[in-house]
């Protein structure tokens, strides 16, 4: 009976801590403020996915409370406020946190260097390039591997309109 079925009273257990956990959750990330779920790089990505699975972990785990539960959100979200502070104010943590947008495709050539770096491949560079519209790669300038892993399309058309700035870009 237990792979079905426990209790009635574990089952209002778990909507319980589901409920009071989901409005917990939503109201310190209110007070937090929108950087706390961006996508901006890898560790803004590892505290969204952190945060999920405490939630999960507590809503399901028998051995850990409610007021456990929100203290872990609270360290996550705390420590996510704390390093994005800092890297705001060192440059030192911004390197160890952040990657730098690299570019991968540019004045139609693949950035082959770039892109074994990256580990991202032509047909990545071509389906994003799909996706964004377009039927070739005759019409973009440039391809760039964003910190988040999105890539940006530069059309020509937009160089036309003004100079390419790809400073502040690997190569």
């Amino acid at each position: 009976m237990g792979l079905l079925f426990n209790s009635w009273s574990d089952l209002g257990r778990v909507l319980v801590l589901g409920v009071l956990g989901y409005i917990s959750l939503v109201l310190l990330l209110r007070i937090s403020g929108n950087r706390t779920l961006s996508k901006l790089n890898a560790f803004d990505f590892i505290v969204t996915i952190a945060l999920g699975s405490t939630f999960g972990s507590f809503i399901l785990n028998k051995e850990i409370s409610l007021a456990e539960g929100v203290m872990g959100f609270i360290v996550l979200i705390g420590m996510q406020y704390v390093v994005s502070w800092l890297t705001i104010r060192s440059t030192t943590i911004k390197r160890i946190v952040k990657s730098e947008p690299s570019l991968v495709y540019y004045n139609q050539e693949y950035l082959v260097d770039s892109m074994k770096r990256s580990r991202i491949a032509k047909a990545e560079i071509e389906q994003s390039v799909r996706n964004q519209g377009y039927a070739t790669l005759e019409n973009v300038e440039a391809v760039v591997l964003e910190t988040d892993g999105s890539l940006s399309i530069i059309s020509r058309s937009e160089k036309e309109k003004k100079k390419l700035d790809i400073d502040g870009l690997k190569v």
